[in-house]
């Protein structure tokens, strides 16, 4: 019995010759187009039939590759493993030597790797002890960051003020027209929201010592904090990450640069100079907000701004000024560290950045309660 399966590149024929033996003959090019056609039926009847002999007649192929080599040694090994015996007649040498090169012995089925499997309890625990181990690094890195400041302030030579100077451009200059439409948008809203609620009893003149007092010991640090966080502590992460991939944190090393000396503490210098500004930026752009509802409502401007001065103290504006002043230290720092970090890989700048964004605003929402407390214990 004679079977065949032809197409464009392959001729197929199995030839049983005997009670236990098969003949199997390959005519054309047997490449990775026409391997695939022709690779079940060839495996198949070796596999499913009780021959003790294959002979393989290659003398007819005009063409092997990789995957004509694969064909022929899955072949080998299946008739292997059943204790039977193959024999390969008229390959050319040049294929000879390529098919030498692969021993069907070596060849095993892929493994099976058992699943992992957790309890929930454990896995509760371990990611409990990741989230510790990273704050723990964190707060390191922001340690070492800030030892590296004062050194720096010690030594002033040291610091690249050209970097500074130009990395509080870009996080400072450039994020101002952001840090005012938010500012502004924000204190509109806050204000007629409040001012609706408060009309009913007649006292939507406290709008203006509500506003005044939230933006500035509250939202004007926290939310420009948040913008920080999303748009240069993200820069800082790719920037640093960029230059992890590219090997070039490892030359500094090579050369005897300290990475955190040669490139957080000016990213550092930088955001904690331009963040308290940009916060009493937002903060009274969020008051001239403010001041628009309350001019539609009726009120003049000069009552506004007496209820405005008058809820304020110095320590309400310089506690906010403290507080964005830490926070941008910790943003700062936390984009530098996850661009250190980087890993190698396509996604590892983007996973750095959206580590470096999803975790300076975790962090800047802890630090916002820890300081609500300590406020309030010392009655401020």
């Amino acid at each position: 019995m004679e079977q065949a399966l032809d197409n464009n590149y392959i001729s197929l024929t199995l030839t049983p010759t005997g009670s236990d033996s098969l003949t199997v003959r390959l005519v054309g090019r047997l490449d990775a187009s026409s391997t695939g056609k022709v690779w079940h039926e060839a495996v198949n009847r070796v596999r499913d039939g009780l021959w003790k002999t294959i002979v393989i007649e290659t003398d007819g192929l005009d063409y092997l590759d990789g995957a004509g080599i694969g064909l022929l040694v899955q072949l080998k090994r299946v008739q292997t493993d059943r204790g039977g015996r193959i024999e390969i007649r008229g390959l050319k040498p040049k294929f000879q030597r390529l098919f030498d090169m692969f021993d069907p012995s070596d060849i095993s089925q892929t493994p099976v790797i058992p699943t992992d499997k957790k309890r929930t309890l454990e896995r509760v625990g371990l990611w409990a002890a990741g989230v510790l181990s990273d704050m723990r690094d964190l707060i390191s890195f922001v340690g070492e960051s800030c030892a590296a400041m004062a050194s720096a302030i010690v030594r002033p030579g040291t610091v690249r003020w050209k970097d500074v100077f130009l990395l509080s451009e870009k996080a400072g200059i450039n994020a101002l027209p952001i840090i005012c439409l938010i500012g502004f948008l924000m204190g509109l809203i806050m204000s007629f929201q409040s001012a609706i609620t408060l009309k009913r009893f007649g006292a939507e003149i406290f709008v203006a010592d509500m506003l005044g007092l939230v933006m500035f010991r509250e939202l004007g640090p926290l939310v420009t904090a948040i913008l920080l966080a999303g748009r240069s502590g993200s820069a800082f992460a790719a920037e640093i990450g960029t230059m992890k991939v590219n090997e070039e944190i490892d030359a500094l090393t090579t050369m005897g640069l300290n990475p955190v000396r040669f490139l957080v503490v000016s990213r550092m210098f930088a955001a904690l100079a331009v963040t308290p500004f940009l916060s009493l930026f937002f903060c009274f752009l969020s008051l001239i907000g403010g001041a628009v509802v309350m001019i539609t409502m009726g009120y003049p401007v000069s009552t506004y701004a007496s209820r405005v001065f008058l809820s304020l103290g110095y320590v309400d504006v310089m506690g906010g000024i403290f507080k964005a002043a830490v926070f941008s230290l910790f943003v700062a720092g936390i984009g530098c560290q996850e661009g250190l970090t980087t890993k190698t890989g396509a996604s590892a700048v983007g996973d750095s950045t959206t580590s470096a964004v999803v975790n300076g605003i975790i962090l800047i929402a802890v630090l916002d309660g820890i300081f609500a407390v300590i406020f309030y214990y010392l009655g401020i």
